[in-house]
Formats: C-alpha cells, structure tokens, sequence
C-alpha cells in the first residue's frame, strides 16, 4: 500500500515539475533565475525516477543519468534561493561547489566506486549548502523589506531543510543512497516533501511576483541591475500620515541615527514611535529600497565619501571610519561603499586626494 502511494506522490510531483519547466521556458522570469530553478526541478525528476524501483524494470542503479542529475538538486535550490533573496554568492563558492559535486561524483561512479569517499564528499557539500541557505534566509529576514520575499525566507528553507537536508542526513547516516531503496517509509515521506517544495515553487510561477521573480532594478545608465541599493520603482505620492512618518525619518537620519552599530528596523521604528510594520512598508513600497541595510548604507556611504575626500583626515584609517559609521568589521564596510561606487575605500580617497 504505502509503494503504490509513493510512486502516486512521485508520479505526481514528476508532472508538476515538468508542467513548470514549460511555464519557465515561456515566463518572464529574470534571466538569472531560469537556469537555477530548471536545474532544481530537472534534479527533482532525476531524483524521484532515480530513488524507487517502481518507476523501471530492474535496478535503477543502472541508470547513471538520472543519478547524476539527482545530486545537484541541493545545489540548484540553493543558487536559485540566494538569487531570488539577492544574496548571490561569491562566483568561488558557485563554481567550487559545482566542481566538487561533478568530481565526486566521478570519484562515486566511474573511478573508485567500491569506496564511499564521493558519496560522503556528496552528501556533506549538499547539507553544507543547505545550512547556507538557511542561514541567508532567516537570519538576514530582519534586514528584508520585501514582504513577499520575507514569507519566500521563511517557507522555503523550512521546506529544503526538511527534504534535501532530512534525506541527505539520513542517506549519509545509513550508508545508503538514493537508489540502494530503504525504508518505504521513508522513501514516501521524502516524496511528499518534493512535491511540497515543487508546489511551492508552482505557486510562486503560476502567479509570479514582480517583486520576487520579474522585476529586477533600473541602474543610473537604464539597464537592468539587481545591485541592492537602486530603488525598484518610480516613488509614489505620499499619503498624509506617510509624510509625516517621511519627516521624522529624515530628521532622524540627518542626527546622524545611521551610525549607531547593530541599528535595525525595529529599533528605528521605536525611536520613530511608529508601528515597524508602517516603517518597513514606507522604505521599500514608497522609498523604493529593498533591503533595511541599503537604505542605512546610503547614507553611510555618502558620508564615508566626503571623508575619504578630506585632505585633514586622509591619515584616519579605513576601518576607522567603517566603525564611526556603524559597521561592526570591515568587510562589510568594503562591500556596501564598492556597490555604491564601483571602487573601494582606499582607492576612492586616492583618487579623491589626487584630483583635489
């Protein structure tokens, strides 16, 4: 009973998800996002076909493609879940990644099958980039002023951490991989949440939002950019009460509020004496800005530039002024002010000081 509904489950979740690949294809989807979220539900179908015998005559172990396939569903739904949160990651941790995927599974397959190196090598990068997007997903939510892509942070990783994560740590604990069979059981659970996670994203493509999935950010030269800080939009008209709330935040942030370190949303709300939820909705749907952190960076940036300009204090350390600006380290620093102006602090002063 339970292999006939779990071939059902699988039957069903395989059909869906060639359903959105059409859908993909034919969207409007930013161009960024097809590749990744094809490779996510092309893994799946890899998968589910790859993990039960019922789908084939004989063992699926002899069907290497659609193990192949299976193993980078993790990192698929991680690059296309850290792009849709705007948090790209660095083009080392992409493509490495990618390497050690495809190597160990060489390793598994082709070259030393007998040993379990590639499947363990598989199964820790896969729970690794899971715990990344975790990570990025709820911890860095605060920060995100997108309402919908802050259901999209939590709902996803909840979802992936209970499929991809539960089934790669129990496949990792077990010794036993997708297409050695196991518990029935668990072979069903594990079914279900795939499809959970590909009606998730069918929701998300079936009625697309612009926020999430479409609209990407008008750079000064009018090309398309996804860089953080450019607002997304025209700036509407204000309604009485948001121009008032527009006031006190600008008089707040000309005090200088943007340089106290660890400064959040809901810590500028009470000191506005406003509700975080009016706040939140007049910095991104009125303001434009999509993140909390490019709002305060702004405003950080530009004064961090008038610094770095002045010739009596062209011997004050960078990291100096990253800390008397609110930054907690320098990284972050270097980040924001290279988005803002396309060069980092030390030579932005040089080119300052020299031009003067």
């Amino acid at each position: 009973m339970i292999e006939r509904i779990d071939i059902a489950v699988r039957l069903v979740a395989c059909g869906a998800s060639l359903l959105l690949l059409v859908l993909l294809l034919a969207g409007e989807i930013r161009r960024g996002l097809k590749l990744p979220l094809a490779g996510l539900l092309v893994g799946s179908i890899g998968y589910l076909s790859n993990s039960t015998s019922q789908f084939f005559y004989g063992d699926p172990t002899s069907l290497p493609l659609g193990d192949f396939l299976s193993i980078f569903t993790p990192y698929f739904t991680w690059l296309f879940a850290r792009r849709v949160l705007e948090r790209d990651p660095l083009r080392l941790a992409t493509w490495g990644a990618l390497a050690v995927l495809i190597g160990a599974w060489l390793v598994g397959y082709l070259l030393a099958p007998e040993m379990k190196v590639g499947f363990i090598v598989i199964h820790v990068t896969g729970l690794a980039l899971v715990a990344d997007l975790f990570r990025v997903a709820l911890l860095e939510r605060e920060d995100d002023l997108v309402e919908q892509r802050r259901m999209f942070r939590l709902w996803l990783p909840l979802l992936v951490a209970a499929q991809a994560g539960g089934i790669l740590g129990y496949e990792l604990i077990t010794g036993r991989g997708s297409a050695m069979g196991g518990d029935p059981v668990v072979q069903l659970v594990n079914a279900v949440l795939i499809l959970a996670v590909t009606l998730f994203a069918g929701k998300t493509l079936l009625a697309p939002e612009p926020e999430l999935l479409v609209r990407s950010q008008p750079s000064p030269t009018g090309e398309d950019s996804e860089a953080e800080g450019e607002p997304a939009r025209p700036l509407p008209a204000l309604s009485p009460s948001e121009v008032v709330l527009k006031q006190k935040l600008e008089a707040l942030m000309a005090a200088g509020v943007y340089r106290t370190p660890g400064l959040s949303i809901a810590g500028l709300a009470e000191r506005l004496g406003a509700p975080e939820h009016r706040l939140r909705a007049l910095i991104n749907q009125r303001l434009g800005y999509r993140n909390f952190s490019a709002f305060l960076n702004r405003y950080r940036i530009a004064e961090a530039r008038a610094i770095l300009a002045d010739r009596d204090k062209v011997d004050l350390p960078v990291l100096t002024v990253a800390m008397d600006l609110g930054y907690n380290s320098l990284p972050p620093f270097n980040r924001a002010f290279r988005t803002e102006t396309g060069q980092t602090p030390t030579d932005y002063r040089r080119a300052a000081i020299g031009q003067n």
